[in-house]
């Protein structure tokens, strides 16, 4: 291990809360004696990565991101830290991206948004409510359906790389073993 990797899982040993932390608090406690959903497994961790993926673009606001993820990890056993952690993908600089790739697919799909509009907004940094007479005029079935399916695809893939990447790695570190067994004996 790298010496900035020492100091990241030190870091992280120190200040992350423990199991114990969470079991007791009222909100998280019944979701942390789940041991399934804060294991890291073969089929926890692609879950977790699809569904923290999938939250994290399609819905956009971030308090609501976290608590959807893990809400959605119960039903489906995904890793609820690896959820929470792909739902900062979405963050102030990619969301504007998003946004706009989301309303060029919905257009793209037979809804209509008006894009000189919503850089307009942008430009001039508008405020909630702009931006909320905007979104419940005629855009929000074009942003809504462009979310979805970009939402679907990023968390498919997200998926599909995870599990690959984790059979890679118990692969490697299968290898491995075989050959410190082998030097040794």
């Amino acid at each position: 291990m790298s010496k900035l990797t020492t100091r990241i899982a030190a870091w992280a040993n120190r200040h992350m809360p423990k199991h114990e932390d969470l079991a007791h608090n009222r909100w998280i406690g019944p979701f942390a004696r789940r041991p399934e959903l804060w294991r890291f497994t073969r089929r926890s961790v692609p879950r977790g990565v699809a569904v923290g993926l999938f939250v994290g673009i399609f819905a956009l606001i971030p308090g609501l991101q976290i608590i959807g993820a893990a809400l959605m990890c119960v039903p489906g056993r995904g890793n609820i830290p690896l959820a929470v952690l792909m739902t900062f993908l979405s963050n102030p600089a990619t969301t504007p991206f998003i946004m706009i790739g989301a309303i060029r697919i919905g257009n793209t799909l037979g809804y209509h948004a008006d894009l000189g509009t919503f850089y307009a907004l942008y430009a001039r940094g508008a405020g909630l409510q702009d931006w909320l007479g905007w979104l419940l005029s005629d855009a929000a079935p074009s942003l809504l359906v462009g979310l979805f399916a970009i939402s679907a695809v990023v968390a498919a893939s997200g998926y599909l790389i995870a599990s690959v990447s984790w059979n890679w790695w118990v692969r490697h570190k299968r290898r491995n073993a075989i050959a410190e067994r082998g030097a040794q004996g």
